[in-house]
């Protein structure tokens, strides 16, 4: 019986990024957008503050851009303060090359494994799923959906015992399925 995993956001990540007034490097978003129109051109940014000294600081969306080239919608969920334009944002490779921005994703996802009836099994058929790109070492994943230590996990499959389709060393935020033999 194939189980099913799920690996979803439980809030924003943290936005990693030097602060300019306390040279801390880490800053929190709570999704509120600044807009500002001058005359045909308009911007957006989503807001962080610093976690250590409570600094502003703006993530671009959009700069400098015609207001008739910005379709309506993502004008008012900016003016609304939409959580999933915020979410959407950080995750937009562009948006964070530009901005010159990293996110950590720790203590900000859990892993929905859907009961714990898979424990006492012999043979375990895991299907995870991702409902976010959100890079999780797969070995962390299978440790703590089975009640194992890391450790554990990695022995297991260095004796054959857990087999996947993909390397389980390194970061994934794909979808991807592994068997277990205990």
């Amino acid at each position: 019986m194939l189980n099913s995993w799920v690996v979803m956001p439980t809030c924003l990540p943290t936005v990693l990024r030097r602060c300019h007034a306390c040279a801390s490097g880490r800053f929190r978003t709570t999704g509120k957008f600044r807009v500002n129109a001058n005359h045909k051109l308009i911007d957006v940014w989503l807001l962080a503050l610093c976690a250590d000294c409570g600094e502003t600081t703006k993530i671009t969306v959009l700069e400098r851009a015609n207001v008739r080239s910005v379709r309506p919608e993502l004008l008012d969920r900016a003016h609304g303060n939409d959580p999933a334009l915020a979410a959407e944002t950080l995750r937009d490779p562009v948006v964070r090359r530009r901005n010159r921005i990293a996110l950590d994703w720790d203590g900000a996802w859990r892993l929905d494994t859907g009961g714990t009836d898979h424990l006492d099994r012999e043979v375990i058929d895991v299907s995870v799923s991702f409902a976010a790109p959100i890079p999780v070492r797969p070995v962390r994943l299978i440790a703590d959906g089975c009640g194992l230590s890391r450790a554990a996990v990695e022995r297991l499959a260095e004796e054959g015992r857990l087999v996947s389709a993909v390397r389980l060393g390194g970061r994934l935020s794909g979808d991807f399925t592994f068997t277990l033999k205990r």
